[in-house]
């Protein structure tokens, strides 16, 4: 009975084994009292066993992020009960190994790196997908916490909006940011964006995704630089725009349209542009999905303690 625990049921910890389908079987044998399942089925209930299921296909677009730490959660509960929890998919390949992985990344503070060659020399068949790769990544860089507010989580979910409404005919509420309008928020910290022109408030700081710097000249060579000697030149052309969330005030303009122009929705005045397949940024980078305004359309303005009142940023 040992040899068959061990040959499907992979010790990773002590208390946390990873598999594959058939190591449902043997799940008393080895003291497991907790079983996390990611799958596309959800797997018949076992007599005295807690579950977790995480549908999930085995796909680079399936979302694991947001389920990470709920994951995390569960496996601890039942490891610090004194008992043994098994992360299992149908293989025991992809799926599974990414979530022990995070869980590794979490638990032991270990770098994506670290964690998944610790996967691989226990479990030599270990492979995720390209896709749950960077979503772990993604995990990483948010300090492995999922941070629904950060500018990595936002960009993240709008590429997996993208991915998911190809017609764009229904989109999720959550991906819109509220419009500041219809809010009374005392944020000393942020700053509101308001159109230049009649002054009707945009969006807010917290609403801006950064993006790494391009590079520069080089990036447009296909179409605007032909001297070598521009091409070898070091400087940096500065981000010209503000790429953002969208914010409600878009959502009659975004749906069913693939890009476009982005309209202040009191003036008309034209702020900036939107693409669900991405732009490139004036500094050559370039992002997906993209909802720009051009820093020249609009002013930035710092909220006072008083709700309501705000003063030109200097």
């Amino acid at each position: 009975m040992a040899d068959e625990i061990q040959c499907r049921m992979v010790p990773v910890l002590p208390g946390l084994f990873v598999g594959g389908a058939a190591a449902a079987g043997a799940l008393q044998a080895a003291g497991v009292v907790a079983l996390l399942s990611v799958d596309a089925e959800e797997p018949p209930p076992v007599a005295g066993i807690r579950t977790l299921h995480v549908p999930a296909r085995d796909e680079p677009s399936t979302d694991l992020l947001s389920h990470l730490d709920s994951c995390a959660a569960f496996l601890c509960a039942a490891r610090a009960g004194g008992g043994a929890a098994l992360v299992r998919c149908h293989a025991g390949v992809s799926r599974s190994v990414a979530l022990v992985t995070a869980y590794l990344m979490k638990t032991n503070n270990l770098t994506f790196e670290e964690a998944y060659a610790t996967i691989k020399a226990l479990k030599s068949d270990a492979k995720m997908n390209e896709g749950f790769e960077w979503q772990l990544k993604l995990y990483e860089a948010m300090g492995c916490k999922v941070d629904v507010s950060s500018a990595i989580y936002k960009q993240y979910r709008l590429q997996k909006v993208t991915e998911k409404y190809p017609e764009l005919q229904d989109l999720p509420q959550e991906v819109f940011a509220v419009d500041p309008t219809s809010i009374c928020q005392t944020l000393n910290s942020e700053v509101l964006y308001r159109c230049r022109k009649c002054r009707r408030s945009l969006f807010r700081s917290s609403s801006i995704l950064s993006h790494a710097e391009g590079s520069g000249p080089a990036a447009f060579a296909h179409k605007r630089i032909t001297d070598p000697a521009q091409l070898r030149n070091d400087s940096r052309v500065k981000c010209t725009s503000y790429f953002i969330e969208p914010v409600q005030w878009m959502e009659p303009v975004l749906l069913g349209v693939m890009e476009g122009q982005l309209l202040c929705p009191k003036c008309t005045s034209k702020l900036g542009s939107f693409s669900w397949r991405g732009e490139q940024c004036s500094c050559g980078r370039w992002v997906t999905p993209a909802f720009q305004i051009h820093k020249s359309r609009v002013d930035e303005m710092k909220a006072l303690p008083v709700c309501g009142f705000q003063t030109a940023k200097t």
